[in-house]
């Protein structure tokens, strides 16, 4: 789910990649190209255990691997073209722990009660919630972002599963405040994963190390010797997460 705080004049080219790590955890690399007027956070909800501890969530800087997903794409061969087409607050206003990575701060928020510990510039308007019930228990990893029109650095992190067999894509659309059915989709996702036969994503040639020339500022997120997984979404679509 890629939600934000407040209106936003463009998302695109967003791109995730998701990996199984240790002890049921996920990782989860999450960059885009934005248009905002205005400070906003980004929210994405995350299925995490029922009452996960604040600090749960461990968040991983790559500004200096800006160009993980240009590197990880030369893995496969070009898609079709796309149809159609720190700065002086604080996040957390209630004693939520704040965490500097790279251009971003960003937040482990437990609980949909919680966003009540947030100002309430960054939380989402009131009802959106009742129209997503899918949520109720689920943690929320929020991000600040600034304005103006930007390629975000990936946004990187680590976090405990309620379901340690699933891989979780957080894809369904808010970015009007609203709750929509359908969402314009421009997402490339990435994955890798053993033992399961993924219909409808392409797959890689040769292992990420072949391709991918600065995995060691990837932080252990990428499986050098594994194969990359992608699947393209584009064009109107079902609002809705990803789960493989």
């Amino acid at each position: 789910m890629c939600c934000f705080s407040g209106k936003v004049q463009s998302v695109a080219d967003t791109n995730i990649f998701a990996r199984a790590s240790q002890d049921g955890k996920q990782f989860l690399v999450y960059s885009m190209r934005l248009d905002t007027k205005s400070e906003v956070a980004m929210i994405l909800p995350i299925p995490t255990p029922k009452g996960a501890a604040e600090d749960a969530v461990r968040f991983i800087n790559l500004e200096k691997y800006s160009n993980f997903f240009d590197e990880m794409r030369t893995g496969f061969p070009p898609p079709p073209a796309p149809r159609g087409t720190k700065n002086g607050w604080t996040l957390a206003a209630g004693g939520l722990k704040v965490v500097e990575v790279g251009s971003f701060i960003a937040s482990f928020v437990p609980s949909q009660k919680d966003f009540s510990r947030l100002d309430e510039k960054f939380r989402l308007p009131a009802g959106v919630w009742s129209k997503l019930p899918q949520y109720k228990g689920w943690g929320f990893a929020v991000f600040q972002l600034k304005k103006g029109e930007q390629k975000v650095h990936p946004m990187a992190f680590e976090f405990p599963r309620a379901n340690p067999k699933n891989l979780f894509f957080p894809t369904v659309h808010i970015h009007d405040g609203t709750v929509h059915d359908k969402a314009n989709f421009d997402h490339m996702l990435f994955c890798q994963i053993h033992a399961v036969m993924l219909h409808d994503w392409d797959e890689s040639a040769q292992p990420a190390e072949l391709f991918m020339k600065n995995l060691k500022d990837a932080q252990g997120i990428v499986e050098p010797q594994a194969h990359i997984y992608r699947r393209i979404l584009r064009g109107m679509m079902k609002n809705e997460d990803v789960v493989v």
